[in-house]
């Protein structure tokens, strides 16, 4: 017997506006059903699983115990400064002068997530 992978889980204080700014990276839009105000927002990815944006009272506390490693279809680099100007900010840069490493970014909410090289560039 085996599981899949339904929804990833992000608690957040305001899930319309963080699911905006995922939808953005992504390219995917919320569900149909989902509308500003709402507890739970879901952006569903071409995998089929979902973004599930869910509003809690606390605000983050620590590092993120699990992240997303985006994959872009770009350099990376272009892609980490397209982030950026979405609203990421830089959390750490392991990016190497040979091409190779990944960058650290914090989402609106301070959800860290990393950006690996592109297919093209791991090529």
């Amino acid at each position: 017997m085996t599981s899949v992978v339904h929804n990833i889980t992000v608690d957040c204080a305001d899930p319309w506006e963080l699911a905006k700014f995922w939808t953005d990276v992504t390219g995917r839009p919320v569900g149909e059903d989902d509308h500003q105000g709402d507890p739970e927002i879901g952006i569903t990815l071409d995998s089929g699983v979902t973004l599930l944006f869910i509003a809690v009272p606390e605000p983050k506390a620590g590092k993120n115990r699990l992240h997303l490693c985006l994959r872009p279809d770009v350099p990376r680099d272009e892609e980490v400064d397209r982030l950026r100007k979405l609203g990421a900010t830089l959390h750490s840069d392991h990016r190497r002068e040979d091409g190779s490493g990944w960058a650290v970014l914090q989402d609106p909410e301070g959800n860290e997530f990393c950006v690996l090289r592109s297919a093209a560039e791991k090529a």
